[in-house]
């Protein structure tokens, strides 16, 4: 009979691995989210998160973050700093608000992590004025967290907390295509930004993509360093 898979420490090292391998999937897919902000934008979303999180590389790989909360207030800042346009001030904010919510704790767990994203997510809904439907980041991002805090509520382990987060978030992402924006330079366009996937919405996919992988090779790390099964 085998045991339980052991579940990964969420500390400052399984933070700092989940932002080196976001910045690693905006840089691969830099080029299709720019792509898909040319469509209904200034067609610079991708570039832009590629040089945000290329400063944020440099700054963590020359610092020593303590916490999880230190590396996501890292992150939000230098976002903020680097990324033009709308999405470092939203990206960078939410990363601050969910390095908030951890507050000065050494490793956090699944309701944390919940707690976490809940405030990254309140934090773009007020900086950017975004509701469920209006085609931006917030349609892939409340899905997930909403699919994240039903399974953390439920006891589910955190992989498959994280996979459902995930389908949630790529769900989200889809449902945009149909959807006629209501903010930012997309909503200029009026009926002609329908057919169209938000490039906020595909990013956010990209960093919780991201989260969910770092947790599945963390977690296979920890298993074969384990004991193996009874």
């Amino acid at each position: 009979m085998s045991t339980l898979r052991p579940e990964p420490a969420l500390d400052t090292a399984f933070f700092t691995a989940w932002i080196t391998r976001a910045a690693a999937a905006i840089e691969t897919d830099r080029v299709r989210l720019s792509e898909l902000d040319a469509a209904i934008g200034d067609g610079d979303h991708g570039t832009n998160l590629d040089r945000g999180f290329a400063g944020v590389m440099r700054v963590l790989d020359t610092t020593s973050p303590r916490t999880p909360a230190t590396v996501l207030s890292l992150t939000g800042t230098t976002l903020i700093s680097k990324v033009g346009g709308a999405s470092g001030p939203l990206y960078g904010t939410a990363f601050r608000r969910a390095g908030n919510a951890l507050g000065d704790a050494a490793e956090t767990d699944l309701p944390g992590l919940a707690a976490a994203l809940d405030a990254a997510l309140a934090a773009i809904r007020k900086l950017g004025a975004a509701r469920d439907g209006d085609k931006t980041m917030v349609d892939a991002l409340a899905p997930a967290v909403a699919a994240l805090n039903e399974a953390a509520s439920n006891g589910t382990p955190l992989l498959d907390a994280l996979s459902a987060m995930v389908d949630a978030a790529r769900a989200g992402a889809e449902a945009t295509i149909p959807m006629q924006a209501s903010k930012g330079r997309a909503s200029y366009l009026g009926p002609r930004s329908v057919g169209h996937r938000d490039p906020g919405a595909a990013s956010t996919v990209l960093i919780l993509t991201a989260l969910r992988d770092t947790a599945a090779a963390a977690g296979s790390d920890v298993g074969s360093n384990g004991s193996g099964s009874d």
